[in-house]
C-alpha cells in the first residue's frame, strides 16, 4: 500500500515538473517574440492601415456568422476556453484523430500576430501566455477586430475589407447573410473553403456557418433554409 501511495505521489510530482518545464518553454518562446516587436507596436501597425474596418463598420450578420462558428462564448469566457479544450479533446480522442483544436478568437489573434503557424506544442503554450496578454490590454471588440482585420480570406485576400471588396465589391457593412456567412467560414481553411477554389465545398462550410448562427439564436430557420 505503501508503495502503491509513494508510486502514484512520484507520477504527480513528475506531471508537476513536466508541465512546469513545457510552461517555461513556453514562456521563452513567447517572450521571444515580444523581444522582435513588442505587442502594442505589433497592434498599432495593423489598426493604422487603411483598410482597418472596425466593429461597426462590419455587417451584423458578420460579426455574427463569425462568432457562431468560430467563438460562440467568446464574450462570456476568458482568454482561454476550456470548456472547448475539453469537448475538442474529447472528440479528437473519440475520433482518433484531430479534428478540433479548441481554440479562442484571442488565442488565433495571438498566433496570427505575435507568434507564427508553427503547429507545435510550445507555440500552443506560448500562445496562451499571448491570449492572456492580448486580454489584458485589449477590449473583446478590438480583438475581434484584429482577429478579422489579419484573417487570410484566400485568393490572395487579407483582412474582412479586401474579402469584402474582392469577393463581392462591397464594403463589409453591406453584407448580407448570404455573403456573410460564406466569408465567416473562409478563414477556418482558405486553400479549401474560398469560393473561387471549391464552390461545392465553399458551399458546404457555409451552410456549416449557418446552423452554427441557427444554434445559437443569431438567426431564425427561415433565414438559414432562405439561404440553403
Amino acid at each position: 500500500m505503501k508503495f502503491i501511495r509513494r508510486l502514484f505521489f512520484a507520477i504527480i510530482l513528475l506531471i508537476i515538473i513536466v508541465l512546469s518545464v513545457v510552461f517555461l518553454i513556453g514562456h521563452s518562446y513567447y517572450s521571444k517574440a515580444l523581444k522582435e516587436k513588442p505587442l502594442i507596436t505589433r497592434v498599432d501597425e495593423i489598426v493604422s492601415k487603411d483598410n482597418f474596418v472596425k466593429f461597426e463598420d462590419m455587417s451584423s450578420y458578420y460579426r455574427n456568422a463569425v462568432i457562431s462558428v468560430e467563438d460562440h462564448r467568446f464574450y462570456d469566457h476568458g482568454p482561454v476556453d476550456f470548456i472547448a479544450i475539453a469537448r475538442a479533446t474529447f472528440t479528437n480522442l473519440k475520433n482518433m484523430e484531430f479534428r478540433e483544436g479548441g481554440s479562442t478568437i484571442t488565442q488565433q489573434v495571438a498566433k496570427n500576430i505575435v507568434l507564427s503557424q508553427e503547429k507545435s506544442w510550445i507555440r500552443k503554450i506560448a500562445e496562451i501566455f499571448a491570449a492572456y496578454d492580448m486580454e489584458k490590454n485589449y477590449s473583446k471588440r478590438e480583438i475581434f477586430e484584429l482577429y478579422v482585420n489579419t484573417s487570410y480570406f484566400g485568393d490572395g485576400y487579407y483582412g474582412i475589407y479586401q474579402a469584402s471588396y474582392g469577393y463581392y465589391n462591397k464594403s463589409p457593412k453591406d453584407l448580407n447573410l448570404d455573403e456573410s456567412s460564406m466569408l465567416a467560414g473562409v478563414p477556418n481553411a482558405p486553400s479549401v473553403y474560398a469560393p473561387t477554389v471549391n464552390p461545392d465545398l465553399a458551399k458546404k462550410r457555409q451552410y456549416h456557418v449557418l446552423n452554427s448562427m441557427l444554434e445559437y439564436g443569431y438567426i431564425t430557420k427561415d433565414e438559414a433554409l432562405s439561404i440553403k
